[in-house]
């Protein structure tokens, strides 16, 4: 049946199409699902179409067996009633309509083989898109495992810079600690200069001073005679 070769190729261009986008797995799953959603509705019409034709095969096959099942009755009535005459009509009609019997046996078959390869196309693209929808819920899932996963790289790689940018405020404090130890130094070098050392200078001169002061009244005694 062209039916069955063309849901056939309608199931691969829809695989085939899943497959050559994948960049988005969980939007493409949920298309794939749709159209092959809307062929089963399809194949579903088509199955009806022809189990309904298997039907009416079936039918006028019945109505025809029933009619060479009476006129065989109606020729052993005649052979036994002695009119070989009626008898031999009602035969000649059966042996007709025994070949419209043979014709409408093969039709039926035809049908009913036809029918059963719809259904299992049926059963089999139901069984797909069942399969697909229990597959759909297993890929959102990775889908939203890997996005996290993704968001969690982001964050490792933002802590590792900020972890590199603390070592280097690190750097730089270290760079002050040892700019404010060389200005303590310095300062503690100034006031020992500005302290102790010019106390010592001062007294020296304070010193000599006071010496010349005496020497000078000394010479001031000795020329009034006071000495």
């Amino acid at each position: 049946m062209g039916i069955l070769a063309r849901f056939k190729d309608i199931m691969s261009s829809n695989i085939n199409a899943f497959f050559d986008k994948m960049e988005d797995p969980e939007k493409m799953i949920d298309q794939v699902l749709r159209d092959l959603e809307s062929d089963l509705g399809e194949v579903k019409a088509e199955t009806a179409s022809v189990m309904a034709e298997e039907a009416r095969a079936q039918r006028a096959l019945n109505e025809c067996q029933a009619e060479v099942d009476k006129l065989q009755s109606y020729a052993e009535k005649a052979v036994l009633a002695g009119n070989d005459k009626d008898a031999a009509i009602f035969l000649q009609k059966k042996n007709g309509k025994s070949r419209e019997l043979q014709a409408l046996q093969q039709a039926y078959d035809l049908a009913k083989d036809n029918s059963t390869k719809m259904r299992q196309m049926f059963d089999h693209l139901n069984d797909q898109i069942y399969e697909m929808q229990a597959k759909k819920t297993q890929i959102k899932a990775k889908v939203a495992v890997a996005k996290t996963q993704e968001k969690i790289n982001k964050l490792t790689e933002s802590v590792q810079t900020a972890k590199g940018t603390m070592n280097k405020f690190d750097a730089l404090e270290a760079k002050a600690d040892k700019m404010l130890d060389k200005a303590n130094a310095m300062a503690e070098l100034n006031g020992a200069i500005t302290g102790d050392v010019m106390e010592d200078l001062m007294d020296k001169y304070d010193t000599t001073t006071t010496e010349s002061v005496d020497e000078e009244l000394a010479a001031l005694k000795a020329r009034l005679g006071r000495a």
